[in-house]
């Protein structure tokens, strides 16, 4: 049997490795358009920032090393540039001319390509991408020679570990993003703790915001941005997102939406005999059931394997697993994480939804070092199945989300989170855990024991109920919500009498810091026949909704002795 895989990497690499072990005599052929065939992508900007010193650190195997493991046959430097399905050649362009390649199995693992938007001066020298070893080997070499300004355009995960790694270094760093807020995947509230940490590591964020041209100079080169903001820089990281880098297939008979191939639960195309997995695939969605390409390494990884398995038709091949999206991203001192569906993909897809929002501690709080894991939890209101998640922080981020990404595949209810055993030590958690904790809360919203009310909805909230904030008198001092009264929790049963003459009827919503206190007050109101509900998340919530605005919003008063 020939088997021919169409680029290394995570999926093509994995496919390759797992035909092998099933087949020591098949013909194993992987033809790579770029100089390298195995190298750590997801560690490139850690060597632009130098906690990747050496650049042969991000070479997991080359070509001759690949032969000696696994006898695979590994051509860098070809491009194949078009296939016939239907006579199962491959044609490929590389230094020794163009050839034309039969096969037995194809599998197509192109990848996906930066996208490059039709910004006048965007050819310059100074734009480099970071998709390649090359690129971030000439991005750290301008960074040793002397560059001391940078501009990201683009605050995805790339862009800013891009932004992170150049500061690092020492340069002025501007980020762009088009999007409202960076990390545009990230919910609104929890990115403004991101855009808060940016900020604190001296990097410029333009959020919401166009590049709109590069002025190229000898010297430097200018950003000029929508708002009129001119950046003269000395580099230009260029990370607004990628595409299925498909167009060698248009003509060939394998179906595509919208540049990504689409496959069965086995990764197998619309054409015999051609299957296709990582970045160039379009994925259906395990939360909201929407058709994406998800270009991540794990899923890209996962789906060669299984491939393989499809291909020489193993006992038992396991399908595909369905997308959850799980990532990962650190910005200077902090963690930010997701999984699973946010906001958009849930409303886009008409799912009715839930949103809680905690801020625990990350570790119990008597030992030294506690810090707030910033959560954020989807729970669907038909049956309380897990949708999504998101947390930011500065330690044990990657050990909730990983937790609740575990429960989203499992298809576990909210109330379920209470139930798992966890490990507990003060230097590594609380007895009850933040993941503990989100289904508790979650138990009290699905009974009917807790009503909520969030920070985007202040407006109507403040024309139709009394605002009631329970928090200390010092608390309510360093910044309260306009026409809001204060009855700290510890008052509340003794001064029911003011709540009823204030609420003249109306609802009560409650406030207080992060949503602990407005939980004890709720059950005192609702036991003297307030209808009641608390604000998701406290004050910690609301100011990470409103960011900069909050300012504007809430007000101070002096404290007095």
């Amino acid at each position: 049997m020939r088997i021919l895989i169409v680029g290394g990497v995570a999926a093509g690499m994995s496919a390759a490795a797992r035909a092998r072990r099933h087949d020591e005599n098949a013909e194993i052929i992987v033809l790579e358009r770029g100089p390298e065939v195995s190298f750590a992508n997801c560690g490139l900007p850690y060597h632009v920032g130098g906690e990747i010193p050496h650049e042969g650190s991000l070479l997991l195997h080359t070509p001759e090393t690949l032969k000696a493991a696994l006898n695979l046959d590994v051509r860098t430097g070809h491009d194949v540039t078009a296939l016939d399905t239907a006579a199962k050649t491959i044609t490929v362009a590389s230094a020794s001319g163009v050839e034309e390649m039969t096969y037995d199995a194809l599998i197509l693992a192109p990848g996906a390509a930066a996208v490059r938007p039709p910004l006048p001066g965007l050819d310059s020298p100074r734009v480099r991408t970071l998709r390649t070893v090359s690129d971030a080997v000439t991005l750290k070499k301008w960074v040793d020679d002397g560059a001391t300004r940078g501009v990201v355009l683009g605050a995805g995960f790339i862009g800013l570990e891009a932004a992170e790694a150049l500061r690092h270094r020492g340069l002025e760093v501007d980020v762009v993003e088009l999007a409202p807020h960076v990390l545009p995947p990230l919910e609104k509230e929890m990115a403004t703790v991101v855009t808060t940490q940016l900020r604190n590591l001296g990097i410029r964020v333009h959020a919401g915001v166009a590049a709109e041209a590069v002025e190229v100079s000898a010297e430097a080169d200018t950003v000029i941005l929508s708002d009129g903001t001119r950046i003269e820089t000395d580099l230009v990281v260029l990370s607004v997102g990628v595409r299925p880098d498909t167009a060698f297939i248009q003509d060939a008979g394998v179906e595509t939406i919208r540049g990504a191939i689409v496959v069965d639960d086995h990764g197998r195309t619309s054409a015999e005999g051609v299957w296709a997995a990582g970045d160039a695939v379009i994925s259906t969605d395990a939360v909201t059931g929407v058709q994406r390409p998800v270009p991540l390494a794990g899923p890209a990884n996962r789906a060669g394997r299984l491939i393989a398995d499809d291909i020489f038709g193993m006992a038992g091949a396991r399908t595909i697993p369905q997308p959850i999206g799980t990532a990962i991203v650190r910005v200077g001192e902090i963690t930010a994480a997701m999984t699973g569906a946010n906001r958009q993909s849930l409303d886009a897809a008409g799912i009715a939804y839930t949103t809680l929002h905690l801020h625990p501690m990350q570790h119990a709080g008597y030992f030294p070092g506690a810090a707030t894991v910033h959560l954020m939890v989807h729970i669907a209101d038909e049956d309380g199945r897990v949708l999504g998640a998101q947390a930011v922080g500065y330690e044990g981020i990657d050990k909730r989300i990983d937790v609740l990404a575990t429960a989203i595949r499992a298809g576990l209810v909210a109330e379920d989170l209470m139930d798992l055993d966890l490990a507990y030590s003060p230097p590594y958690g609380q007895a009850k855990d933040p993941v503990n904790l989100v289904g508790m809360v979650a138990e009290n919203v699905r009974n009917g024991r807790l009503a909520m009310w969030y920070a985007q909805d202040l407006e109507q909230v403040q024309s139709e109920s009394l605002l009631l904030d329970v928090r200390t008198r010092r608390e309510f001092a360093s910044g309260h919500i306009p026409g809001s009264i204060n009855i700290p929790h510890t008052e509340l049963r003794e001064r029911i009498d003011e709540v009823t003459e204030a609420a003249a009827g109306r609802p009560v919503a409650t406030i207080c810091a992060s949503g602990v206190r407005t939980n004890i007050a709720a059950r005192v109101l609702v036991d003297h026949g307030f209808e009641t509900a608390a604000l998701s998340g406290g004050m910690t919530t609301f100011r990470q909704w409103w960011g900069d605005a909050t300012a504007d919003i809430l007000v101070k008063e002096r404290v007095t002795a």
